[in-house]
């Protein structure tokens, strides 16, 4: 890349570091006035039932709940397992992984994270295991698959639940299967931030149908019938608006991944000599879905740190995204608590202090990523 006088380039127009997919208007206004003819808005209507038979079909997999978010949906997947006691996490993620856990009367227990792929590092959770551990909740870090053999075989070892957060891996596969069928259950995201949304929402993942079951209960009050209540539960249903969003997203989800992986190709053609400027590995055997596009700055390469990297960017109109920071064991409800010692993990607190994720998503092209990239380099 010939890189010029960027001084006089800088962009007059925001690049966001995301942007939501929109399925097409025409369609939607075509839903929407179907909705309001059958005045059926929520709790379980024709586009909520198709949707879930057309996400089980995408993944493969037989047995979906839809939720109005994936906290909730993760919340409602934690408290109908009756977990009680300690859950292994990361501390490298979303501040929801911790705060489902803590809301259903768990203690999460936060453990160091491979500082390759940055998700949770399987030997660090068994060494964290006592006889109060209930299950493992790992997180596929912006959608890059765990180590998911090795958490299953520490898991039975254990006797422990293995759940996901998958809240950035919808349509990630690995060896020819979608990751939502690691573990016993996994969570999704659909924010309008995501690869592929329905505005807000999100969805628990199961082959077990009795799980779904109770899913279904808990997002619906715990109402089995007009007068039972099974178990306490909250109001946690998708609508018909968003249903229809999503089932039409669905449509144009390959499509909007295959342009996100040019994106991500031309990023990796232009970062990959920078000095001090890490990429994540490529994975053998993964179909990924290119939600994020992470990078590690390393000051004393780069000669600029990843906060004044993040401050240039933004004086040209690129807004990044210091994602995830801070470590959530530095966030105030934890960082007191004595299993939430910042400082026993180093390779999520160097992470926390090096990643930026850079712009992606569809309404980029590739000028736009040579534009970043040069920026980049004018920094350099």
């Amino acid at each position: 890349m010939k890189i010029g006088d960027y001084s006089t380039m800088h962009n007059k127009q925001k690049i966001l570091v995301t942007s939501p997919t929109l399925p097409p208007l025409e369609d939607f206004i075509g839903c929407v006035k179907e909705i309001y003819q059958s005045k059926w808005l929520t709790n379980n209507g024709r586009f909520h039932q198709a949707f879930e038979k057309a996400l089980c079909e995408f993944a493969g997999m037989s047995c979906c709940s839809l939720f109005c978010n994936g906290t909730i949906a993760l919340e409602a997947l934690l408290s109908v397992t009756g977990l009680k006691g300690e859950v292994i996490t990361t501390p490298f993620t979303f501040a929801a992984t911790a705060t489902a856990i803590v809301r259903c009367g768990l203690k999460p227990v936060f453990v160091d994270i491979d500082p390759l792929t940055l998700n949770l590092d399987p030997a660090k959770a068994e060494e964290a295991i006592t006889e109060n551990t209930a299950a493992i909740l790992p997180v596929h870090v912006y959608g890059n698959p765990c180590q998911t053999q090795a958490l299953e075989k520490l898991a039975d070892k254990y006797n422990l639940s293995l759940i996901y957060d998958a809240a950035h891996a919808f349509g990630v596969e690995q060896n020819g299967e979608s990751i939502l069928k690691a573990g016993s259950a996994s969570m999704v995201s659909f924010h309008a931030t995501k690869v592929f949304s329905s505005i807000e929402g999100g969805a628990i993942f199961t082959e077990d149908p009795e799980l779904k079951r109770k899913l279904d209960l808990y997002k619906n009050f715990g109402i089995s019938g007009q007068a039972s209540v099974e178990l306490i539960g909250t109001n946690g249903k998708m609508n018909e608006f968003q249903a229809a969003f999503g089932l039409l997203s669905l449509e144009h989800l390959q499509d909007n991944i295959e342009k996100r992986q040019i994106l991500a190709e031309k990023y990796r053609s232009l970062l990959k000599n920078v000095q001090g400027i890490s990429l994540m590995p490529e994975m053998p055997g993964v179909k990924h879905n290119y939600a994020y596009f992470p990078i590690l700055v390393d000051k004393e390469k780069f000669g600029k740190s990843r906060d004044e990297l993040y401050e240039k960017l933004k004086e040209s109109n690129i807004y990044a995204r210091k994602y995830f920071y801070p470590l959530i064991t530095d966030f105030a409800p934890y960082k007191d608590s004595s299993i939430c010692r910042s400082e026993d993990l180093p390779a999520a607190k160097k992470a926390a202090e090096k990643v930026l994720c850079l712009p992606v998503h569809t309404e980029l092209n590739e000028r736009d990523i040579e534009m970043i990239c040069e920026a980049v380099y004018w920094n350099y």
